[in-house]
């Protein structure tokens, strides 16, 4: 089988086949980025790496000066050892699972992944040829970790909005800039009501509106016009000022770790929603079932202990690689 070795604090390489996976380092010629958020994306700004058009949009976007090679879904890149094609993740716009397919066998890599996909992404899909070894993220790795479903998730955060508003509050939803927010416009867009976003998710939306997503009526967050609109913002928003200015405030906090009740008081949240750009523990594990490989290789989890526990239990191989995980959700 392919040899797999972690990569110091980040990334993975596959030395036979001069491959890096999110990859910061020198010793691979081809280096594969999955998505853009900032556990996954090289440290050396400067390197020449392969990935989706729209990864290299928001990878410039925020500050990755190298050479970016854009690569279509399902369209394979041949090397002097491998066939490299990318597929759908389904976590944000233009996150991709890697499959490399060699003589000694074949790796599938998800970076960070969701399924079913956030729908403010190119959607999710596997390769159809088997595959030998799969290096899957396992964030939300507990089985306390069961999504709703996205109806019932957006029909949450609809909710909320339509009743802060109706009650003289201005909603404030906290969310990652980068994915969570545009998926949280891309849920409100139906409400018809204005929307502000923080600046630092404002720059990246109009790569969303580029690839045909409809963000709905938004602008960047403006101080002094902010009341009675709908905001969006960081976590770590409410401790610089935003929207320090207004009396009136109903404050959601949208993430998978939003299923601990613990986090409403750590974040004085008003409402907790459980949306999540990552899939649950049960679509991990039917997920392993189903792709049927030789080994699991674990990564991106507090809790490599209780997956490789269940897959055990099902027959399955697996092991953890130690990869750093900043905590995007």
């Amino acid at each position: 089988m392919i040899r797999i070795q972690k990569a110091g604090h980040h990334g993975i390489l596959l030395p036979d086949l001069n491959i890096g996976l999110d990859y910061s380092g020198t010793k691979a010629d081809h280096i594969f980025i999955s998505h853009a958020h900032a556990d996954h994306m090289p440290r050396n700004r400067k390197l020449t790496v392969y990935c989706t058009r729209p990864t290299a949009r928001f990878m410039k976007l925020r500050g990755f000066s190298g050479k970016m090679i854009e690569m279509e879904f399902e369209q394979p890149l041949e090397t002097d050892f491998a066939r490299i094609t990318l597929y759908p993740a389904g976590h944000i716009l233009g996150s991709a699972i890697t499959f490399i397919e060699s003589d000694d066998g074949s790796v599938l890599y998800t970076g960070d992944y969701r399924t079913p996909p956030s729908p403010a992404s190119e959607g999710f899909k596997l390769p159809d040829a088997p595959v030998d070894q799969f290096i899957t993220e396992a964030t939300f790795s507990l089985p306390i970790y069961k999504w709703k479903s996205h109806e019932e998730l957006a029909k949450q955060v609809c909710n909320f909005a339509k009743t802060s508003l109706s009650d003289g509050y201005t909603p404030i939803f906290l969310a990652y800039n980068l994915g969570k927010a545009q998926e949280l416009m891309y849920m409100l867009k139906g409400l018809n009501h204005p929307m502000q976003i923080h600046g630092a998710g404002f720059k990246l939306c109009g790569v969303y509106v580029d690839e045909g997503f409809d963000l709905g009526d938004f602008e960047t967050y403006n101080r002094e016009t902010c009341e009675g609109k709908i905001l969006i913002a960081p976590s770590s928003a409410p401790d610089t000022g935003f929207a320090s200015n207004l009396k009136k405030v109903r404050t959601a906090y949208c993430s998978g770790w939003a299923s601990n009740e613990a986090r409403r008081t750590q974040l004085t949240a008003d409402e907790l929603i459980p949306l999540s750009d990552h899939l649950d523990f049960f679509e991990l594990i039917n997920l392993c079932e189903k792709l049927k490989p030789k080994k699991v290789w674990i990564t991106h989890t507090p809790n490599p202990k209780v997956v490789e526990h269940f897959l055990q239990k099902k027959g399955i191989s697996s092991g953890f690689l130690d990869v750093e995980a900043l905590g995007n959700d």
